[in-house]
């Protein structure tokens, strides 16, 4: 389909979209950050004190070049690798600086050469659980499998001019705080309790579970069959 309709959650009604706008330090950078989920865009537009609305648009995506991570050529440590450019991590041990360092130098996607990029979103549970891993607390399988535990799906960001312009703002829908923000804490509070419990567990076989050291050590990078397909869904 070569028009999608998408939602942005904000506080505020966003008839026009600004081009390299907004926060910088975002997953993927400056960019549009939207969802093809109505209700997840009710979710991130509300914050404690105020509710805000699910601004809709179309998307003519016909000729837009597109960074899919769900794709089975990445991995989530090329998501990763990406987030290490754009968030701010704990870096403070030697380990976590060094994943960084190989990380970024290892599995770094030109995702500025893009489009539109399609990946998940680090809500502030999702970005733990990374940092948990850059710290090599967890291993890369752990991580894997807590991506989903919050049910988040996919996020759409357009990140070129050519994207914007291919954008049509249809209406806004309001998002009341009283429902939406408690629906997002809910499901950042489900996502953490669900992964202390999961970090608690006895981890698979200690020869296959990966470490972010391990992976230093054994000098992987993109397209090892040691590292596991992305579980994205």
């Amino acid at each position: 389909m070569s028009v999608i309709t998408v939602y942005h959650g904000s506080e505020n009604i966003i008839q026009t979209p600004l081009f390299h706008a907004g926060n910088p330090k975002n997953d993927y950078g400056y960019g549009f950050y939207c969802t093809e989920n109505i209700e997840l865009a009710k979710e991130w537009a509300c914050s404690e004190e105020k509710g805000g609305f699910a601004n809709e648009y179309t998307l003519n995506m016909k000729g837009l070049s597109v960074l899919n991570l769900s794709e089975s050529k990445y991995t989530i440590l090329n998501w990763l690798a990406i987030l290490l450019e754009n968030r701010t991590f704990s870096i403070t041990s030697e380990i976590a600086q060094e994943a960084k360092a190989f990380l970024l130098e290892k599995f770094s996607v030109p995702y500025k050469d893009f489009d539109v990029i399609k990946g998940y979103r680090a809500d502030d549970s999702y970005f733990s659980f990374a940092n948990a891993f850059i710290n090599n607390t967890i291993s890369l399988q752990k991580l894997n499998k807590a991506m989903y535990l919050g049910k988040l799906g996919e996020q759409i960001v357009l990140k070129s001019e050519k994207a914007f312009s291919q954008l049509k703002y249809i209406s806004s829908v309001p998002a009341e705080q009283n429902i939406y923000f408690h629906k997002k804490r809910n499901r950042d509070f489900s996502a953490r309790k669900a992964f202390l419990e999961m970090r608690s567990e006895t981890d698979i076989k200690s020869s296959e579970a990966l470490f972010v050291m391990d992976i230093i050590r054994g000098g992987m990078q993109n397209g090892d069959p040691r590292i596991p397909a992305v579980l994205f869904e």
